[in-house]
């Protein structure tokens, strides 16, 4: 019998065709790492933002950082200060070495709408022009700004929540660490996607070799952290509140909603993660979910195993906000040219 196997059999149905599609345009990574994948991967994340929608609204504003470091710019999303609403600080993903929250801002707005709340996302600096702990300043920074600016935000203090995807998970999870540690603002909930956890991922340890094979593999996860660390991930130690997966403490962390494909990359850190959370008696919502990839939702909002992630997510937001639970997840923004914010 041979032990060769077809690399799509594991992949849900209705995912394989985008991911066919994907590749088409993307070259596989499996295999690439080269001096060009950088500017590739920044690149591509330029080129398919989608266009803001006409509603919620959409503002730009600058927050000072601490120890002169310069500001960061988030996008404001669906803020009135003469509603108050609860609110969300979103970090995008990309590998800790691309991305961008302009790219976020269209799919966040249908999200602001589908819970009534406002959403800041953060524009926070990239790795390896910036290395830990820049990007983390940036990130409490923005909370911190959403918290104090509470009232003229239209936020209720009271009803903060942080989520990211991908490394932008990883950032909210070092986030949670360090508003835990810190004690200036109170997290009703971290809603982390396919987070990015843990540095030993691909380097001190291999996952099955059916999972993390496309969208996001071990060598580019190698790339990432070494980008985020300044150095070889892996080792023995790590810097402190740098990898959340190394925190040995992670009792009085907010509740957790943590969602991740049975094939990505990450999904043997997510689950250890969510488990050491339930042991150290933080409250945790772990989905898994079969035949998906890393990025799947991305490139498939649409498909059932998409949808039903949607709706898990948002209705753990909901829960957290103290508000009724979605019977069914709004439909995703479409694609289109990108759209500039009103400055403000």
């Amino acid at each position: 019998m041979s032990d060769q196997h077809d690399p799509m059999e594991r992949i849900d149905p209705e995912l394989r065709t985008p991911l066919e599609s994907y590749l088409k345009l993307v070259p596989d990574t499996a295999a690439t790492a080269g001096p060009e994948l950088l500017a590739g991967i920044r690149g591509w994340g330029r080129a398919t933002a989608k266009s803001f929608l006409a509603a919620p609204s959409v503002t730009e504003r600058q927050v000072p950082v601490r120890d002169g470091a310069p500001n960061v710019m988030v996008y404001l999303i669906n803020s009135d200060p003469d509603v108050v609403r609860p609110a969300v600080l979103h970090i995008h993903g990309g590998g800790f070495i691309a991305g961008s929250a302009f790219a976020s801002v269209a799919d966040l707005q249908v999200q602001a709408k589908a819970l009534d709340c406002v959403i800041v996302t953060v524009e926070y600096r990239l790795a390896p022009e910036t290395a830990f702990p820049g990007a983390l300043e940036d990130n409490y920074a923005a909370l911190l700004w959403l918290h104090r600016n509470a009232q003229a935000l239209g936020v209720d203090r009271a009803r903060i929540a942080i989520q990211g995807e991908s490394a932008g998970g990883g950032h909210a999870a070092m986030l949670a660490l360090a508003a835990r540690d810190r004690g200036e603002v109170p997290i009703c909930l971290q809603a982390l996607t396919y987070p990015m956890v843990d540095d030993r991922t691909g380097s001190a340890r291999q996952p099955p070799a059916h999972v993390g094979t496309h969208i996001w593999t071990r060598q580019l996860n190698v790339l990432g952290w070494t980008a985020l660390l300044g150095g070889p991930p892996g080792g023995e130690t790590a810097p402190a509140g740098a990898v959340p997966a190394r925190a040995s403490d992670l009792s009085g962390l907010p509740p957790a909603f943590i969602a991740v494909g049975d094939i990505d990359l990450f999904v043997d850190e997510d689950v250890a993660f969510a488990g050491r959370l339930m042991a150290a008696n933080v409250p945790t919502e772990l989905l898994v979910i079969p035949g998906a990839f890393h990025g799947f939702y991305v490139l498939a909002p649409n498909a059932r195993v998409s949808r039903r992630y949607q709706l898990a997510h948002l209705n753990a937001l909901a829960r957290a906000f103290g508000r009724p639970e979605l019977l069914e997840p709004p439909q995703a923004a479409p694609w289109g040219a990108p759209a500039e914010a009103a400055a403000g």
